[in-house]
């Protein structure tokens, strides 16, 4: 799937009117003089012909070199990468005593930024006497760049220090440096306080300064104080209605992103939303598995001609695949123009979401003799689709590839993704092996994947040694407490479970709640066990309990070993027949037109008697069911499960 990177604010530097060279680097010689306008005309000439080699050629013979001559031969070398001649033409520069020239010191930074050579930019900075504020954002441009948040922070403390004035590009890079630190709540709080600055200095006006805020909040998951900035804007752009859209989705919004859109669809007839616009726009869509709002907006990429952007068109495919549409989505891929790595990630990650994981393989395959280098994200993908059809050894084999092929480290993401390869197919003590054999540290995601595997095969000793690493690296982490307690309720250790929820009272966390959506007639419609505020509460509730009596006498047997509480078995079950899921289906069923396939998303994984009770409403009823949990797509269809029950 086509990973949402977050909405970055590009400005063009401000046009900057030319400085004066040196006196002494303006010579007095006659027969310089009059050599130098045939020679300074024809080293720009050749720079704009992208003829380099000729003009540093030319730049030997010519005794003094302009300003404008200079500039235009940074330009050169940064428009055709050659970090060796940008070293010929700084030297000249400096020997021509240019150096201390703010504007051209500007353009230097830029350029060994767009080089990937940030020392060099640094070391330009730091020659520089005079430093303007087109120098300072130069520099914390091209930090900012390259990721070095607190570097540009300590810059920017510096600025400050002597007085210095920012500018609105000043804030606007700054902002970017707190989201690039590796401290996240360090850099939040240094976020803040330049949100402070901001206000003190007046720029709270500023279209850009204000978006970029929006942007920096939403990535640290402020999603209150990015909508009090988003309200506060006097103006706002398409640029600062995306950043908002994008931090809902960003933050598992995705309802308050679609109002949003709709909102801004309706603020003004000049106010039309870009392809960034659009990419959340239909991310928010394939969260909630909204296909026929999906499919609107997706008549509206094709009206605005926005089918060529390949993010776009990317994240079409996922979405038609996470609304169970998995043809649809082969169909836009199929129809694609061209196709980078990310297009060929989405692919194969939907077949893998649906359980297609040697289809996934072959893809993958595919890319590869296309001429495609994979990308991380490229394993993760068809790692994760042999996940979901157990194909332990095609998933190692792929796992060996990435070193051994294709010259790549894995990554801990891969192996998590091996760990659950391995865990899901009942193989723990080699998911246990991989983790003590790893060469970097095991992270949150690969004890994780053991813990889920524990779950499945409710393995109590694997799963005590994944929680005590978790509740080291994830001590607020409420879904490992959870799974660790249905282990042990599983196992008949009773005593172990009230320890576990004891653990969870006594440090103050909050388990995450169950969860579903569903789209009836365009419309999105949310459901939580605790809700009672939906009109037809009684009809839901009336009719999940005459299925269930119904069913029962088919053969249905309601899973209450997922109530972690000691009850009797008739409570168990009326705990169980509020889940949110059976809440969505049961909405769905009394208004889905008939016929109608019915589409759930569920915020949690789908527990045992939910998919054992979807199984049986598919073929009570003789309707397809689709609902997608957090582990993959399940299609029911004549009381059968896609995921032969393997999830």
């Amino acid at each position: 799937m086509l990973a949402f990177q977050g909405h970055q604010i590009l400005q063009k530097h401000p046009v900057l009117t030319h400085y004066s060279p040196p006196v002494s680097s303006i010579s007095t010689n006659p027969s310089s003089l009059s050599t130098r306008p045939s020679n300074n005309q024809s080293i720009q000439s050749l720079c704009l012909k992208n003829n380099l080699k000729q003009a540093l050629q030319l730049l030997y013979k010519e005794p003094n070199p302009t300003q404008h001559t200079y500039e235009l031969l940074i330009l050169s070398c940064s428009r055709q990468n050659s970090l060796s001649a940008a070293g010929t033409v700084h030297r000249r520069l400096i020997h021509d005593g240019f150096d201390q020239d703010p504007f051209l010191a500007t353009k230097l930074i830029d350029m060994y930024s767009q080089l990937d050579s940030v020392e060099r930019a640094r070391k330009v900075f730091d020659r520089i006497r005079r430093r303007t504020v087109f120098v300072w954002n130069a520099i914390f441009r091209a930090l900012s760049l390259k990721g070095n948040g607190e570097e540009v922070l300590n810059l920017y403390r510096k600025m400050n220090a002597i007085g210095a004035r920012s500018d609105r590009f000043t804030y606007t890079y700054v902002l970017k440096a707190c989201v690039a630190g590796e401290g996240l709540s360090w850099g939040l709080s240094k976020g803040r306080e330049i949100h402070a600055q901001i206000l003190r200095h007046g720029y709270e006006s500023h279209v850009h300064v204000m978006t970029t805020l929006v942007d920096m909040y939403a990535r640290f998951g402020c999603v209150d104080d990015a909508c009090f900035v988003f309200n506060e804007m006097p103006e706002r752009s398409v640029v600062s209605w995306s950043a908002m859209i994008a931090c809902y989705v960003k933050n598992g919004m995705s309802l308050e992103a679609l109002e949003l859109f709709r909102e801004m669809m309706g603020e003004s007839d000049d106010l039309l939303p870009n392809s960034v616009t659009m990419v959340s726009v239909i991310q928010a869509c394939s969260a909630l598995a909204a296909l026929e709002q999906g499919q609107l907006i997706h008549a509206y990429v094709l009206r605005k001609g926005l089918d060529s952007v390949l993010p776009v068109t990317s994240a079409l495919v996922t979405m038609y695949a996470r609304c169970g549409e998995l043809e649809l989505g082969r169909r836009v891929f199929d129809q694609m123009d061209r196709r980078d790595v990310v297009a060929w990630n989405s692919m194969i990650s939907s077949y893998g979401s649906h359980g297609f994981g040697r289809k996934a393989i072959d893809l993958f395959n595919e890319m590869v003799g296309s001429g495609i280098k994979p990308s991380l994200i490229s394993f993760v993908s068809v790692l994760g689709a042999c996940s979901h059809e157990g194909l332990v050894e095609e998933g190692k084999r792929l796992f060996d590839s990435i070193r051994k092929e294709h010259g790549m480290y894995p990554s801990v993401e891969h192996y998590a993704c091996l760990v659950d390869i391995l865990g899901r197919a009942n193989r723990l003590d080699e998911a246990a092996k991989v983790i003590s054999d790893m060469r970097i540290e095991p992270g949150p995601t690969v004890w994780g994947s053991l813990l889920g595997s524990c779950r499945i095969h409710c393995n109590v000793e694997f799963a005590e040694m994944a929680c005590k690493r978790l509740f080291q690296l994830e001590p607020e982490n409420a879904g490992n407490y959870v799974l660790m307690a249905e282990i042990y309720a599983e196992a008949g250790m009773w005593d172990d479970v009230k320890r576990v929820k004891n653990l969870l009272e006594t440090r103050g966390i909050q388990k995450l709640s169950g969860c579903s959506w569903i789209e009836v007639k365009r419309k999105i419609y949310s459901f939580s066990s605790a809700d009672e505020l939906n009109p037809q509460n009684e009809q839901i509730h009336a009719l999940l309990l005459k299925l269930s009596t119904e069913m029962k006498e088919m053969g249905y047997v309601p899973q209450t070993k997922v109530v972690l509480y000691h009850l009797d078995e008739e409570e168990k079950e009326r705990i169980v027949l509020g889940h949110s899921e059976k809440l969505a289906l049961a909405y769905g069923l009394i208004n889905n037109s008939r016929g109608k396939t019915i589409r759930i998303t569920k915020n949690l994984r789908l527990c045992e008697d939910c998919h054992s009770f979807t199984k049986f409403i598919s073929r009570f009823v003789s309707k397809e069911i689709l609902v997608r949990d957090v582990n993959r797509i399940h299609h029911f269809r004549d009381g059968i499960c896609s995921c032969q029950d393997y999830w």
